[in-house]
């Protein structure tokens, strides 16, 4: 029998810092991935060993966090495939339904009862989340939060799987949990709905990069800081309503058949001013970033590191030791920028998308 995490707004966690002497106590989520995640590598089950990865601080103003892992590059599982953004689930193809049962560390869901006794087979099912190992992990406690895998789901955002990344996020005391989301064509690996998960003790720019407010009401901003994009900003009585604008977002981007990254991080509440100290280090809230990009069709290509919703976020898995010793903030930035969509097309999106928002 699978452990159960159920969970409600009252284990949310609010009091958040970045930057604080003593670490917090985990959550009780944190204590499940963190256990679950450290038990399924000391038996074996991953695909390598992952202990402390080399890190470094790229010199420069965006606080690149670069960290050697050669071993994912060379051992994880050959991607499918992929056409388009809109493509639809194959069952024939690798997906969760056909991994080891022990890969799964837990099922969590929220508690809409109110906190009534209600037997466990009468437990809502509509946002069952399955937790399980990332065999090929990029730091610790790396997990893909999979959406009940039986609805067989393409990887397409629902707002049910956006609200449980956001609430995973709120349900760790870590500063340094990170929740993200890889498109169809922005180097997701299978074709079956998936959410990222992990720590990195490090902070990441996007926690506290200034915005532009474009909707004001639906606290949608544009990211001023490269890697421009757009930005939502939720705090625990509001997870709702921004799953429901972030998945408005990402259904026009898949209409348009546009690939897009999703990083959802512990982050400072939005400002087109610097910040005093203090606000700079408050994290109550969750920063959802969300980059449309040049999708990538076809096998992955092979580089000093993909681009994806980490390295979008400046956090940046190197799979060679000569990359990683060598590169610089210029040489990460021109990476980067071939996957940006060009200005004048970011800008006429922006367009079409606010003025989509603002219809709906």
């Amino acid at each position: 029998m699978l452990p159960q995490f159920v969970y409600s707004t009252q284990d949310f966690v609010t009091d958040v810092l970045q930057k604080r002497e003593t670490r917090p106590p985990p959550s009780k989520l944190d204590s499940l991935i963190r256990d679950g995640w450290t038990d399924r590598m000391d038996r074996g089950l991953f695909r390598y060993h992952l202990g402390d990865l080399e890190t470094r601080i790229l010199p420069g103003s965006n606080g690149y966090v670069a960290q050697l892992n050669v071993q994912r590059g060379i051992e994880r599982r050959k991607p499918q495939e992929i056409l388009s953004v809109q493509q639809e689930f194959n069952p024939s193809q690798f997906n969760f339904n056909k991994i080891n049962a022990e890969e799964i560390m837990f099922e969590m869901m929220k508690d809409t009862c109110g906190g009534r006794d209600v037997p466990d087979d009468q437990l809502p099912q509509t946002c069952r989340m399955v937790v399980l190992i990332n065999v090929s992990p990029l730091e610790f406690g790396h997990c893909l939060l999979v959406p009940d895998p039986s609805l067989c789901l393409p990887q397409i955002l629902t707002r049910a799987a956006v609200q449980v990344g956001i609430e995973s996020v709120l349900l760790s005391s870590s500063p340094g949990f990170r929740v993200g989301f890889n498109s169809l064509g922005a180097f997701a690996s299978v074709n079956h709905l998936h959410l990222h998960g992990y720590y990195l003790d490090h902070e990441l720019k996007i926690e506290s990069s200034l915005v532009k407010p474009l909707i004001p009401e639906k606290n949608f901003f544009r990211i001023q800081d490269f890697p421009v994009g757009f930005l939502l900003y939720t705090e625990s009585e509001e997870v709702e309503m921004a799953a429901r604008t972030i998945c408005e977002v990402t259904d026009f981007f898949v209409g348009e058949n546009i690939a897009h990254n999703l990083f959802l991080t512990r982050g400072c509440p939005p400002s087109g001013q610097m910040q005093t100290a203090k606000e700079h280090c408050l994290r109550k809230g969750v920063r959802i970033a969300i980059w449309p990009r040049t999708s990538c069709f076809g096998a992955k290509e092979e580089s000093a590191f993909n681009v994806a919703l980490c390295e979008l976020a400046g956090h940046l898995p190197f799979k060679n030791k000569k990359d990683f010793e060598c590169a610089t903030e210029r040489e990460v930035i021109s990476i980067v920028q071939k996957y940006l969509l060009p200005d004048d097309g970011l800008h006429k999106l922006e367009e079409q998308l606010v003025k989509h928002l603002l219809t709906h």
